[in-house]
């Protein structure tokens, strides 16, 4: 008789294999909830008296604007480069103009040097020194150790005094641009530049600078700086156009102050002849 083997029996999976694998029933079983157990603190709060936690805090006096640390064996800001600083101070009014400050600004520190410190932060340094009180207050609003090169500096104060709006204003200022009726040509050509270099960001080309203050010019002007061209001005290179126009201006100005000149030279002869004439009178009738 053949005995069936049971290698030919069909193996049957469990139904629940959990039950199957004693490492994962033991795994699932063992899950416990972890409790974390804080132990008490003393904080610095709870070792001070009330009056100590009152009183005004002695740190915290970190500035936003952050000088290197300076590498010079020796070195010192002299009492007389920080005079200088405070000379002319930058007070934020709204005639003030912030460009302005900074050329003069570069102008002063450009000629100062130090071995083994960089220019950039000596002008850290000394930037503050060059405004005036309330100027000073809007610079240190800025958030706290935010500021790190000197271009950073330049970026907030001008935008701080010099809004968009300024420069909107003074754009339509010189698109609309016209000769006074008592102006002469070097006066207005004068106050045109003054508009131009109170905003270094206008955004005008050479072309369209010289075309706007040609045709603010009144007709005598135009005529004259036409027949110093020898054609009509705006067929010459622009180089050649403001040439013409600073030339013209500078002769023009020169004339006036000859007349003037000559007018006080005048009115100055005259009240001596008045004061003699007074003197003989008076002496004649001792």
């Amino acid at each position: 008789m053949r005995t069936r083997s049971f290698s030919n029996l069909p193996v049957v999976s469990p139904s629940n294999p959990s039950t199957s694998n004693p490492k994962r029933r033991n795994r699932r079983h063992s899950k416990q909830p972890f409790i974390l157990e804080e132990s008490p603190v003393d904080t610095m709060a709870d070792q001070c008296t009330m009056a100590e936690l009152l009183r005004a805090p002695t740190e915290g006096y970190a500035e936003a604007i952050v000088v290197p640390s300076i590498l010079a064996d020796q070195f010192e800001l002299k009492h007389s480069l920080i005079n200088i600083m405070t000379t002319d101070q930058f007070f934020g009014f709204e005639m003030d103009n912030p460009h302005d400050h900074i050329r003069w600004f570069n102008k002063i520190t450009s000629t100062i040097k130090y071995k083994d410190v960089p220019n950039f932060a000596i002008k850290l340094m000394l930037f503050l020194f060059s405004l005036a009180r309330t100027a000073r207050r809007c610079l240190k609003k800025e958030p706290l150790r935010s500021i790190h090169t000197w271009e950073d500096l330049v970026s907030k104060f001008i935008n701080e005094f010099f809004p968009p709006s300024r420069t909107t204003n003074l754009c339509n200022e010189i698109s609309n641009f016209q000769q006074r009726f008592d102006e002469s040509l070097y006066e207005a050509w004068d106050r045109y530049k003054d508009l131009r270099r109170a905003c270094p960001h206008h955004g005008f080309t050479e072309l369209h600078y010289l075309d706007t203050f040609y045709n603010a010019l009144n007709p005598a002007n135009q005529d004259s700086l036409n027949a110093t061209a020898g054609v009509n001005l705006l067929e010459r290179r622009t180089q050649d156009v403001l040439t013409i126009i600073e030339n013209k201006s500078k002769v023009r100005n020169s004339r006036n102050k000859s007349v003037v000149s000559h007018v006080k030279s005048c009115d100055a002869n005259s009240n001596s002849s008045s004061e003699i004439t007074k003197l003989t009178h008076a002496v004649n009738q001792q």
